[in-house]
């Protein structure tokens, strides 16, 4: 945590767009220091991401990656996936976010088609709050891997 407190507020900002490409998530985040562990650090996070009006979250959403299959999986499960990612976009007018940690890379592509075909359904509000609360599970998987991996 002393990386973290001890870092100048524009480098920590730049760390932290790496894990949510929002600049007010990332300026309220390095606003809170210090903090004292990281469980405070997560909390802040979290409330920031909470706090994010949808402009913000349309902002993060407009760098985030469509989440990606193993490079050996079949030619056809790839051309499934493109074609539900562009019913998503189709009907919410955004790229698809969503949380795999913990998933094995077996896993991915049984739940990424099941968590699309289920959120398809869902009305453009419902759509949001999952949005929302996706990015803020994105951004706190990613800070953890970034603290581990920058000395942060």
């Amino acid at each position: 945590m002393e990386h973290v407190n001890a870092a100048s507020a524009p480098e920590l900002e730049r760390t932290l767009l790496t894990c949510l490409r929002s600049p007010r998530w990332s300026r309220r985040v390095a606003e809170h220091r210090p903090y004292p562990d990281l469980a405070s650090l997560l909390a802040a996070s979290d409330e920031a991401a909470y706090d994010l009006a949808w402009p913000d979250l349309t902002e993060a959403l407009a760098a985030e990656p469509l989440p990606a299959l193993a490079p050996d999986t079949y030619a056809v499960a790839h051309t499934a996936l493109s074609a539900a990612y562009a019913a998503y976009e189709a009907r919410f007018g955004h790229v698809f976010v969503i949380c795999l940690d913990g998933l094995t890379p077996d896993e991915t592509l049984d739940h990424l088609l099941q968590a699309i075909r289920s959120r398809l359904t869902n009305d453009p509000e419902e759509e949001r709050a999952v949005v929302a609360d996706e990015l803020r599970r994105l951004a706190t998987e990613r800070l953890i891997d970034t603290l581990r991996g920058a000395g942060l």
